[in-house]
């Protein structure tokens, strides 16, 4: 794929979104502040994804495996 036909396929995108959104009938310091707020969204969704599900995961898998019966052994002793 060359560079040129890659660029017009970047733009035609760019024009579906402006559609999609009607971003295209916003003044340019209306985009700029709905521009800034998605891409806050998408940031903050992505660094929560990021942190919270390997947590979520490693919990869930932890979960499924009691359940299954493979059972940690007790890792505090009771002494007498």
């Amino acid at each position: 794929m060359d560079i040129k036909s890659m660029k017009s396929y970047l733009y035609w995108l760019y024009c579906q979104f402006e559609l999609i959104t009607c971003s295209y009938l916003m003044e340019p310091w209306e985009k700029l502040l709905f521009y800034t707020f998605n891409i806050t969204v998408l940031v903050m969704v992505l660094y929560t994804a990021y942190v919270f599900v390997p947590v979520h995961i490693r919990t869930a898998s932890q979960f499924l495996l009691h359940l299954f019966g493979n059972q940690h052994e007790n890792t505090v002793s009771i002494l007498k």
